[in-house]
């Protein structure tokens, strides 16, 4: 089937700011999208329909069931697929003008500079803070802008960071908003999150790249802006950028960048749902959440938050053992490595997987 770009644009094209010029410049662009979830998926689609000439999708994961809700581009029978590689096959059929290929792996201290290289714009598409302060801080080093877009529960935050300015300075980056990477931060899966503010942030990281790449309108520079879906209210946070390359760069050779749901749990440390089930009601056991307002299957003994939690303050019994749990077994570890460095001897457990995993 023959089809006129033209008349695939058509509604676009018309627009006076926009013209064939404008569609021209879309063609050219290319832009990296890290991340195929509920902000990527959607923003790798809506960018390819707009006429970008060239999407690398950069995702590791695979199609979970409890993606679906939010991440509308995938179907029930992608379940278990990888994300990039169903992504990249939907625009295919949609985008004739597109080309879009992808990388199946995770975005790297070692990858990043190559992955970001024959960009002109990088897209912040997860749910990784570890990840976004790498896109952040390898887009300040080698001169790229940065679309950046988060979420938390019902508030979505976007900018456009590290853009050039016509004084041949660079607007703000993500340290310039959050100078350090917070390690309390739940993401979707731990805090959940409304299907409906993940598309409206999604769409104003797709307007920012569009009005990036056509050169119309205001972009999101040297401010931060927060919106709230339940309210209806948004507010921008001005940036000054303070934070700058030098800075940075000395940071990145020091940083790791590895989010802690990636890293190495020791074994002897962990008790399975399964293992968990078969030990309830044993008088020998004590259940400790590290997080508030879990929904919990079973009982517990103590609640006491991460932030809150003090091994020198809690009353132990050295014939118990000890299980922390919360929602996906990141903050339990946490609180399992502050009671064996107080007590190396005291059984001490992490739920595996957390509550998410027990089923």
């Amino acid at each position: 089937m023959m089809i006129n770009k033209n008349q695939f644009f058509k509604r676009q094209i018309i627009l006076s700011e926009i013209g064939e010029v404008g569609q021209q410049k879309l063609q050219n662009a290319s832009v990296l999208i890290v991340g195929c979830g509920g902000l990527g998926g959607l923003i790798a689609v809506y960018l390819a329909s707009s006429g970008v000439g060239k999407i690398h999708l950069i995702d590791f994961d695979t199609v979970d069931i409890t993606n679906l809700h939010r991440q509308v581009f995938f179907s029930l029978e992608d379940v278990g697929k990888p994300k990039a590689e169903v992504l990249s096959e939907f625009i295919k059929k949609r985008a004739p003008f597109t080309e879009v290929n992808f990388t199946n792996k995770p975005i790297t201290k070692e990858n990043v500079f190559e992955l970001i290289s024959e960009v002109d714009i990088v897209v912040d598409g997860t749910d990784s803070l570890p990840t976004k302060y790498l896109l952040n801080d390898a887009c300040v080093i080698k001169n790229k802008s940065l679309v950046y877009g988060s979420l938390y529960k019902f508030d979505g935050y976007v900018a456009t960071f590290n853009v050039l300015q016509k004084d041949g300075t660079t607007s703000s980056n993500l340290r310039d908003a959050f100078p350090e990477m917070a390690t309390d931060i739940p993401n979707c899966s731990a805090a959940g999150t409304l299907n409906s503010i993940v598309g409206m942030i999604a769409t104003q990281q797709v307007n920012e790249v569009l009005k990036l790449i056509t050169g119309i309108g205001k972009p999101l520079t040297n401010e931060l802006l927060i919106y709230n879906s339940l309210q209806n209210t948004q507010l921008k946070m001005k940036l000054k950028p303070t934070i700058l390359k030098e800075k940075i760069a000395k940071i990145f050779k020091i940083q790791r960048y590895i989010d802690v749901a990636c890293t190495s749990q020791n074994p002897d440390w962990q008790i399975a749902p399964r293992e968990l089930k078969s030990k309830l009601g044993d008088d020998n056991l004590e259940i400790i959440a590290v997080l508030t307002d879990l929904k919990l299957p079973f009982e517990v003994q103590q609640t006491i938050h991460i932030n809150k939690f003090d091994a020198d303050k809690i009353t132990i019994d050295s014939n118990k053992t000890y299980v922390m749990v919360c929602q996906r077994g990141l903050n339990s570890y946490r609180a399992t490595e502050k009671m064996k460095k107080k007590y190396p001897d005291l059984k001490v457990l992490s739920l595996t997987g957390g509550i998410s995993n027990y089923n």
